[in-house]
């Protein structure tokens, strides 16, 4: 199925959950914003952050036809400071004797 004049087609991506992610594919009007597109995909409550291709967004901002609308959840912890705890818990190498 074409494009029809006036509509444009975005792709709605949310992870409720580790290694989950729903997708949810929509028909809007050519002057949508990214909070119609929450609204139509049943997340209009989110309040985290949102991007569109990985960059950040506002909800205010206009769709454009084939844009792919990411909600993000936040981070269970620091990536920072995870790393550092695995890395503490890490046996040290043995040094070879050359």
């Amino acid at each position: 199925m074409g494009p029809v004049e006036g509509l444009i087609r975005v792709e709605v991506l949310h992870s409720p959950g580790p290694r989950e992610v729903v997708s949810v594919s929509l028909v809007l009007p050519g002057s949508a914003t990214v909070a119609q597109a929450l609204a139509e995909a049943g997340l209009a409550s989110h309040t985290g952050r949102i991007g569109i291709w990985g960059r950040l967004v506002e909800v205010s901002t206009p769709l454009c036809d084939g844009d792919r609308v990411e909600v993000y959840r936040p981070l269970a912890a620091d990536p920072k400071e995870a790393r550092r705890l695995r890395q503490s818990r890490q046996v040290p190498a043995k040094k070879s004797k050359r």
